[in-house]
């Protein structure tokens, strides 16, 4: 066969991949249950990114299916063939709260960069994968395998999508997901995912003491997806004016003491302090400041009434500044996977009693190490301490693939030839589709030694790095194609 300038052929097709990323990139695609419908589980924003990009396949003449809108896939290759290879990727976003440069759903190309949500988690990377199949059908190149691109549409939740698509479809022999970073991510660590929901005054049988604190916290809130460390705070509080007063200035000088920002504004006999932290993945929570976190130990030192002494003393005690889980009791780790850590994600305290409950929502991820139905025995008892119920967790265990397998060593010359770089094999404590694969690994798209910026503010994706990762789809996916399993 004539040798492929895989490199002029992405490069043809620039402009075309910008065109339909930018649509993409466009839809909104949150998680939204108020706009859940039968066919449109996730809401109505992601059930349009997913119909956007079966329509894309439908104009390439792919085969493609609407799996009740859970997921969606787009198929190329023979038919008749047994096995199929998957390329996994998701369509859903995580909110994009925050001062962007440019509005989070509008994108913009500033110095080589593509700026919107979901640029490089996982848009841009799942455009690419699209494009990369795209050149393959386009030269022609034979198939001994069919391959097929997943979208799904609850990545960055509880993943319900992928279980639903494994509970009617035959998985793929083997596979990757664009969703990470290169060389190759062979390993992920388990994850437990829980919310502790505070047992209001008398919920719990027990009577909590009769004060009623100094003062009255009203609410708490901080957060807004389980895998994302919050980037603000606020709270309300009532009490003496003179006592607010008073705190006010402390709050200011907690924050100037501490290197953070924060306002602290009364009116009407109600004061309201508000925090910014940094964001980051929480897979990595040590990377960001929890803003929640350090608003609940601002707040520790005062008299509240006793819900609130319970809610804000149980994160400050088991979970302040501290991603590594040792205070809470879960410490560990080991050679492949590293460190376990915790993310409290959402925080949120009512005072009203007409509202939900107050809760906290964990997200710990874990390696092979662990024990995770000990450590979530240890997590119940100690924040029932504090009159915290645990809900039942969603578990997810870690993944591994053996560094013999034979998609593995594709992958690495592949990689190796395009960058002229050790494809070094990684773990990783985030969560991707690659893990309902026996034989699955992550994949790119973010290259060694760059920013990673999913699900922070001015996320991004770099036009050359985007180009070069869609030649190295290309190739993976006709190599895999023609692969012996």
């Amino acid at each position: 066969m004539k040798s492929i300038n895989w490199t002029g052929e992405v490069l043809a097709r620039k402009e075309a991949l910008l065109s339909d990323l930018a649509g993409l990139l466009k839809i909104p695609s949150v998680k939204d249950a108020g706009t859940s419908e039968a066919g449109k589980p996730m809401g109505r924003e992601i059930a349009r990114a997913l119909a956007f990009m079966l329509g894309l396949a439908e104009r390439e003449q792919w085969r493609t299916c609407n799996l009740d809108g859970y997921a969606g896939y787009a198929e190329y290759g023979p038919s008749e063939s047994a096995d199929y290879i998957g390329v996994l990727c998701h369509l859903d976003v995580v909110p994009a709260p925050g001062p962007w440069t440019s509005p989070p759903f509008e994108p913009e190309v500033r110095d080589g960069k593509l700026y919107a949500r979901g640029a490089i988690d996982d848009k841009g990377p799942t455009m690419a994968a699209f494009y990369a199949m795209k050149i393959v059908k386009e030269l022609g190149l034979p198939m001994k395998h069919r391959v097929r691109i997943i979208f799904g549409t609850d990545e960055e939740h509880t993943m319900s999508c992928m279980e639903h698509y494994r509970s009617i479809e035959k998985m793929p022999v083997a596979g990757f997901a664009p969703d990470a970073e290169f060389p190759i991510i062979h390993a992920e660590k388990g994850q437990i995912n829980t919310r502790i929901v505070l047992q209001k005054s008398g919920d719990a049988g027990e009577q909590v003491g009769t004060g009623q604190g100094e003062m009255e916290l009203i609410f708490f809130h901080s957060g807004s997806a389980a895998n994302m460390v919050p980037a603000s705070a606020e709270a309300a509080v009532t009490g003496e004016l003179s006592v607010l007063k008073a705190i006010a200035g402390q709050f200011n000088d907690y924050c100037s003491g501490n290197h953070l920002k924060g306002t602290a504004a009364l009116q009407d006999g109600t004061l309201v302090l508000s925090l910014q932290g940094k964001a980051a993945h929480g897979m990595e929570p040590q990377l960001g400041v929890n803003a929640g976190l350090k608003l609940v130990h601002f707040l520790r030192d005062y008299d509240f009434q006793p819900d609130a002494r319970h809610f804000i003393g149980c994160l400050d005690d088991y979970f302040y500044d501290d991603p590594a889980g040792r205070r809470i009791g879960i410490a560990c780790e080991d050679e492949i996977m590293g460190p376990l850590t915790v993310n409290v994600g959402i925080m949120r305290y009512e005072a009203l009693e007409c509202t939900e409950p107050s809760f906290a929502y964990l997200n710990i991820r874990f390696p092979l190490v662990a024990d995770e139905l000990r450590h979530v025995e240890t997590i119940r008892d100690k924040v029932g301490k504090y009159r915290f119920a645990m809900e039942p967790p969603i578990l997810k265990k870690p993944h591994h693939v053996a560094k013999e397998h034979p998609m593995i060593a594709a992958l690495q010359a592949i990689y190796r030839e395009e960058t002229l770089l050790e494809p070094e094999l990684l773990t990783t404590g985030g969560g991707t589709y690659a893990s309902f694969l026996d034989n699955g690994v992550a994949f790119g798209a973010l290259f060694p030694g760059k920013e990673n910026v999913a699900h922070q503010t001015d996320e991004y994706i770099e036009i050359d790095e985007l180009l070069q990762a869609t030649v190295i789809y290309a190739r993976a996916i006709y190599e895999l194609a023609n692969l012996d399993f």
